[in-house]
């Protein structure tokens, strides 16, 4: 049988609305980004969902949190593997700074080819996608069909959806839903993509300029 998988990115931070990097940092949703979320809590709240995953990022576990106040019986779990990707010493630095060394298309490129060393203090790109394809294998092992939630966040989950298909780096906006089908030969397909449920626009959804295929690693 089929697994339906729910995607939805955290909802908006302080570092977001600042255009400062989190990665493995964290910092808590605005008062804008929980209206956010509850959009979308609202929106999913008739959604049969059988399992609900989240990042254990604080930022994540908000947002998980409030979508399953409409899905009382559902346990939150968590995944250390769906955690954004890490960004070594450029973490609580403002976005500019890192695109003074690298530009952000060519870094996400690599990061998505899995040939990125990693920046300074970060983690290299191949464990990275490694990791996240790991995460998202476990849940479909773990739920071979249902309906399962899984809160994120931009990078990470756009670079599993990278995985599926050819399309580079989606942006991803805040609180936003997107629909994964996987069959049970682990092919996926993606159904609706950045769904922006809670009208949060494309601040903080940084795109690549360039869509590059990204071959599929074992």
């Amino acid at each position: 049988m089929t697994l339906t998988l729910t995607l939805v990115r955290h909802g908006r931070t302080h570092f977001n609305a600042r255009r400062i990097l989190q990665g493995h940092s964290d910092s808590p949703l605005t008062r804008d980004g929980r209206d956010g979320v509850r959009r979308t809590a609202a929106h999913l709240a008739t959604v049969p969902f059988t399992a609900a995953w989240s990042s254990p990022s604080g930022r994540a576990v908000a947002t998980a949190v409030e979508i399953l106040r409409h899905h009382p019986d559902l346990r939150l779990r968590t995944d250390r593997d769906l955690r954004e990707y890490h960004f070594g010493t450029y973490e609580r630095r403002p976005e500019s700074a890192l695109d003074a060394v690298v530009p952000w298309s060519d870094l996400v490129r690599d990061v998505l080819a899995g040939t990125h060393p990693g920046l300074p203090g970060g983690e290299p790109a191949d464990g990275f996608m490694r990791r996240t394809r790991e995460a998202f294998a476990r849940i479909a092992d773990t739920h071979p069909d249902g309906h399962a939630l899984v809160v994120g966040h931009g990078l990470a989950l756009g670079a599993w959806l990278a995985t599926i298909a050819p399309v580079g780096l989606v942006p991803l906006p805040n609180a936003s839903v997107t629909t994964v089908e996987v069959e049970p030969d682990g092919s996926a397909h993606v159904v609706r993509l950045a769904h922006d449920v809670a009208g949060q626009g494309h601040i903080a959804a940084r795109p690549m300029t360039v869509p590059t295929p990204v071959p599929s690693v074992a």
